[in-house]
């Protein structure tokens, strides 16, 4: 019978001639640059959409803070108000959020006159939304005010302002917009600066 064994020579050969090219791409670094780019690249264009969307979301944060305190700041320096009065603490805050125009169309803010009795419990005695409806009934309790601020026989003016805001690099075309869409909101609680309060005539 024919031995059709390779001689190990050839076989040694063989094997080397397999693993050869294995070896020069395993010992190859052209190119590494690039492939290390493509590995840092999405993490680096993540990281600078969080910067960017964080600067943008803290900048609006800032308006609605200063919004909701200017309208209780100017609210609470009348001894009486009105309806009418009181929309233009809209036109108020929109001014503050320029140049995010957007974000302002869709403001939602309601005033809440507030009555804290003897006993300190504040009610409600009053409020208005930019709709021109009573948010909240009269004689309500008042939940969430600064426990410092419940001194009995006083008034309070609440000023509740919230806008949403979208996030405009978060995967855009790939989810909903109501995925992309968050609220911020504030709520400020101002003493009245004229008199014992601050009423409103046709508010209820």
């Amino acid at each position: 019978m024919r031995d059709t064994r390779q001689p190990f020579c050839c076989r040694s050969k063989l094997r080397r001639g397999i693993f050869l090219p294995l070896r020069r791409l395993l010992i190859d670094r052209r190119g590494i640059g690039g492939v290390e780019f493509a590995i840092l690249a999405p993490i680096l264009i993540a990281l600078y959409i969080t910067c960017f969307e964080l600067t943008i979301g803290f900048s609006v944060s800032k308006r609605v803070t200063r919004a909701a305190g200017t309208v209780a700041d100017l609210v609470t320096q009348q001894s009486e108000v009105n309806k009418t009065y009181l929309a233009t603490m809209v036109d108020v805050s929109k001014a503050i959020f320029v140049p995010y125009n957007s974000s302002a169309a869709s403001i939602s803010l309601k005033l809440t006159g507030i009555q804290v009795d003897s006993t300190g419990t504040p009610k409600v005695v009053w409020s208005w939304d930019q709709s021109n409806a009573a948010p909240y009934a009269v004689g309500t309790t008042v939940t969430g005010v600064p426990t410092e601020m419940k001194t009995a026989d006083t008034f309070l003016v609440r000023s509740e302002l919230s806008v949403p805001h979208e996030l405009l690099m978060f995967l855009p075309g790939v989810v909903s917009s109501e995925t992309r869409s968050i609220t911020i909101g504030r709520t400020y609680f101002y003493r009245q600066r004229v008199g014992d309060s601050v009423l409103c005539k046709d508010c209820s």
